[in-house]
């Protein structure tokens, strides 16, 4: 799972051939950032024989210049990966042009579109978290809400019993569900069903989008447990989880906000307002971002180390894979 990459600074010689040689031979992956082709370079192609992945700075390089380097790679049994890819135009020429990944802000920009509608499925969703936001709503009335939606409520068992959240014991009904979790964890699971089920409904939507949102949800829970205890989590939580909602359901991010019923701080947070919930959000899209410079100012206002740190985004992108991959097949009814 370990990829090695050798930066454009490093010139191709028969030691660095020889040393890629034995990399490739442990098993190790290989990429080339930034790739230049030195063509009175002799190892410069020898180079290219163990190399997998050939990264590709779009900002830095123009079209003829990404031709020729193109036309090279396709000799090779190597995947291209296009990284700093800020605009659409710019992704849709490196899917045409056969690469297989995709680095860039590009993927968490919202693109707003006036006259699209939020879906009546997030509605639904939307409706049924107010209803647990109110003070006076009783467990049974809300299981039964749920209970009422054979969809919904197969989809949120599946998702609470699945490998990403682990319960301590199987949960075999949505008033169980509750009891065990409690009406802030049940409110959550129905925000990550919103965002995930809502995923594939418009075809601009990448569902790299909502797998971001995820592990934010997750790193954000993560560092506020670390730094203000567990009390503060589901917030923090639904702060990674609501911050990329204007990139999901193409409309501004406060027209969204004002439909649902948010605690001040956090509204505060996702429309940017500076103060401390908004400070582990910044930490999260510097990490995405490597801005490692904003990250490290970001850092010594916390109790975090390095490591934490990467240890959290670790933990949060394999709980947001998993979510994301888990099999939502609708249950059958014959």
């Amino acid at each position: 799972d370990i990829v090695i990459e050798i930066l454009e600074n490093v010139t191709p010689s028969r030691e660095l051939v020889e040393i890629c040689r034995e990399l490739k031979k442990l098993g190790y992956k290989i990429a080339l950032d930034d790739y230049i082709f030195y063509s009175n370079n002799l190892y410069s192609l020898e180079l290219l024989k163990f190399v997998d992945i050939v990264k590709i700075d779009f900002m830095n390089t123009n079209k003829i210049e990404r031709k020729e380097i193109e036309k090279i790679i396709q000799s090779f049994n190597i995947k291209l990966l296009a990284e700093k890819v800020e605009t659409k135009e710019q992704f849709e020429e490196a899917k045409q042009n056969g690469y297989t990944y995709f680095q860039g802000y590009y993927f968490s920009q919202p693109v707003i579109i006036s006259t699209f509608d939020i879906p009546a499925s997030f509605h639904s969703y939307l409706q049924i978290v107010r209803l647990l936001s109110n003070e006076d709503v009783s467990i049974e009335h809300i299981s039964m809400i749920i209970e009422q939606d054979l969809s919904l409520a197969y989809k949120l068992l599946k998702l609470i019993n699945s490998p990403a959240h682990r319960p301590t014991q199987k949960i075999h009904s949505i008033h169980q569900a509750i009891i065990l979790l409690g009406l802030i964890e049940i409110k959550r699971w129905i925000f990550i069903l919103a965002i995930r089920e809502n995923a594939g409904w418009r075809q601009q939507l990448s569902e790299e989008v909502c797998r971001t949102s995820l592990t934010r949800a997750k790193f954000c829970e993560l560092i506020s447990e670390k730094q203000f205890g567990k009390s503060e989590s589901p917030k923090f939580f639904l702060l990674g989880l609501f911050s990329l909602l204007d990139a999901i359901l193409f409309k501004p991010m406060d027209e969204v906000l004002n439909q649902l019923s948010l605690e001040e701080s956090l509204f505060n947070a996702l429309c940017g307002e500076e103060n401390s919930m908004r400070k582990v959000l910044d930490l999260s899209i510097a990490l995405e971002k490597a801005e490692w410079e904003k990250m490290d100012e970001l850092l010594q206002i916390t109790d975090l180390t390095e490591q934490e740190l990467s240890r959290f985004y670790q933990q949060a992108w394999e709980w947001s894979d998993q979510v994301m991959n888990e099999d939502f097949t609708y249950i059958s009814l014959d």
